[in-house]
């Protein structure tokens, strides 16, 4: 006789967060809104690819912005100065955003009327991979100074992304950093991966990155 009950629980949260990511991602596409799931570890430049993305895309598109974080709102701020909508979610100490979490901040951004809305992602190459947002299309961002051996240490990150940005090109000079083996080891893992090297500060590579975005939005409408 068992003397006690065992529960996966992890596997419940995951199978439940699913059935709910599939249906905030039915209903967003209903509305013709494209939800992009931005991700990446903390400062490689997310907010600042995140403006000058605004910047490309604001005459043409309508955007909306949701931000989140642990507990701060130094990143809404930032893009509030791009005059898009934008709304601040802290997640209460949770290192990710998961589809519940993305729902909230959809209903609480309101999305009527705007093509294209940006989940800011927690900083972070763990927690988020596990948890599906609901979003249209995930990206990556990597910095230079991480390295280049960041597909192997979190594989599935780079497995579940459909677009990879690796940024501060800028600064490849000043790092040991092989471009060509971090592209190599992210299609070893994900043959679809589309693979960017831009530098967000300078704007360098940005025109790879719009037009796939633009088009992405062109094919949602």
């Amino acid at each position: 006789m068992e003397k006690y009950k065992v529960i996966e629980i992890k596997k419940n949260v995951l199978a439940n967060n699913d059935e709910l990511a599939k249906k905030v991602r039915e209903d967003v596409l209903s509305k013709n809104v494209f939800l992009l799931n931005l991700m990446s570890s903390p400062g490689s430049g997310k907010t600042t690819t995140l403006v000058r993305t605004i910047e490309c895309l604001k005459k043409d598109f309508k955007i909306g912005i949701i931000e989140a974080d642990i507990d701060s709102d130094v990143d809404a701020l930032t893009i509030s100065k791009s005059n898009v909508k934008v709304i601040q979610l802290h997640t209460g100490g949770m290192c990710h955003v998961d589809a519940n979490m993305t729902k909230f901040g959809l209903e609480e951004l309101g999305v009527e009327g705007l093509d294209l809305v940006v989940l800011e992602n927690i900083g972070n190459l763990v927690c988020p991979a596990s948890f599906d947002t609901g979003a249209t299309k995930n990206v990556m961002i990597l910095s230079v100074p991480e390295g280049d051996d960041k597909p192997l240490k979190y594989p599935k990150m780079f497995k579940i992304v459909d677009v990879l940005l690796i940024n501060k090109i800028d600064a490849i000079d000043y790092f040991d950093f092989d471009l060509e083996a971090v592209q190599k080891r992210a299609k070893e893992i994900n043959p679809d991966i589309l693979v960017l090297p831009i530098s967000a500060k300078k704007g360098d590579g940005f025109d790879p990155w719009i037009s796939w975005l633009k088009n992405q939005l062109k094919g949602n409408r």
